[in-house]
C-alpha cells in the first residue's frame, strides 16, 4: 500500500513538472511608462503620480526606476520572470547599469525588486530585502497595495541618493521560515542550478549533474533512496527540457546591451542587470 501511494505521489509530481514545462512564459508588456500595471489593481491618479514622481527622479537623479504589476509569473518563479522583463527593458544609462525594477505578481503574493549592476553597492540585496520586509510587505498584509508601492519607491530613491535606512523595526518579522515540503525547495534549486550548468557544461552534461546534485540534496532532505532518485530524474528531465534561471558568466547574465534614449514613450537606456535585488511574500 505504500509502495502504490509513493508511486501515485510520483507520477502527480512528474505530471505537475511536465505541466510547467508545456506551459508558455508570461509575455512580458511592453515598456511605454515608469509605471506599467497588467492588474488594474492602481486607479489612473495613482498611476499618474507615481509616474510623476519617477520621471522627476529619473530627470534629478538619472537613474531610472520602473514598477510592474502582474497577475502571475508562473510557470516560472518571479526571480526568473523578473530577469527576463529588464533583459528586454534594460532599464538605467548604458554602461552605468543604474535602473531598479520593483515587480509585484499579486495572484502569486510575490514581489521583488531587481537591481542594475550600477546600484548594487547602495541597493544592495540586505537592503533590498529591508526595503520589502519592512515597509512595502506591512502594508500589501493590509490590501493597501499603492501605499505598498509608494514606500517601497519612495525608499529606493532615498537609498540610491545615498541615504541610509532607519535602524530595523524589531516588531517586523522576517520571512516565514516554514516549509511546506521538500519539492518547492528542489524545484527552485534545479531552475537556479539548471541553467548555470547547461550553460557551462552543455545541455546532456549539465542536465546529468543537476540530477546528480539534486538527488544528493533530496537524499540529505528525505534520507530516503527512493525520493532522491525520483527528484534526480525529474531535475535530468526538467533541465534537458530548457528549465533554468538563464545562462550565467561570470556572475553576470549573458545577453548583450542595445539601448535607447527615447523618452516618448518611456524605454530604458541600456543598462544590465545581474540579478541582484532581493524577494519577497506576503
Amino acid at each position: 500500500m505504500n509502495i502504490l501511494k509513493a508511486a501515485r505521489t510520483v507520477l502527480l509530481v512528474l505530471v505537475s513538472f511536465w505541466q510547467l514545462i508545456a506551459n508558455a512564459d508570461v509575455a512580458i508588456p511592453a515598456l511605454t511608462a515608469r509605471v506599467t500595471d497588467e492588474t488594474a489593481t492602481l486607479t489612473t491618479d495613482q498611476r499618474g503620480s507615481l509616474e510623476q514622481v519617477l520621471q522627476k527622479f529619473e530627470a534629478n537623479r538619472g537613474s531610472q526606476i520602473s514598477v510592474l504589476i502582474v497577475p502571475t509569473t508562473q510557470p516560472e518563479t518571479i526571480e526568473q520572470y523578473s530577469i527576463r522583463v529588464v533583459e528586454q527593458w534594460k532599464l538605467g544609462r548604458k554602461r552605468v547599469d543604474d535602473g531598479a525594477l520593483l515587480i509585484v505578481a499579486k495572484n502569486d503574493r510575490t514581489l521583488r525588486i531587481e537591481v542594475g549592476y550600477g546600484l548594487e553597492g547602495a541597493l544592495n540585496d540586505a537592503t533590498s530585502r529591508r526595503i520589502i520586509d519592512e515597509l512595502i510587505v506591512p502594508r500589501f498584509r493590509q490590501g493597501d497595495y499603492y501605499g505598498g508601492i509608494t514606500a517601497g519607491v519612495d525608499s529606493m530613491m532615498k537609498v540610491i541618493n545615498g541615504e541610509p535606512l532607519p535602524a530595523p523595526d524589531r516588531n517586523v518579522g522576517g520571512r516565514s521560515g516554514r516549509v511546506g515540503g521538500y519539492l518547492p525547495i528542489l524545484f527552485v534549486l534545479t531552475l537556479a542550478v539548471g541553467g548555470l550548468l547547461r550553460s557551462v557544461l552543455g545541455r546532456l552534461p549539465g542536465s546529468l549533474v543537476t540530477g546528480g546534485a539534486i538527488a544528493g540534496i533530496a537524499w540529505v532532505l528525505s534520507g530516503t533512496v527512493f525520493v532522491a532518485i525520483v527528484a534526480g530524474a525529474i531535475a535530468v528531465l526538467f533541465t534537458l527540457a530548457g528549465g533554468g534561471m538563464g545562462a550565467y558568466v561570470g556572475g553576470r547574465v549573458v545577453g548583450g546591451r542595445v539601448g535607447g534614449s527615447g523618452r516618448s514613450p518611456f524605454r530604458g537606456g541600456g543598462g544590465g542587470f545581474g540579478g541582484g535585488g532581493a524577494s519577497g511574500r506576503w
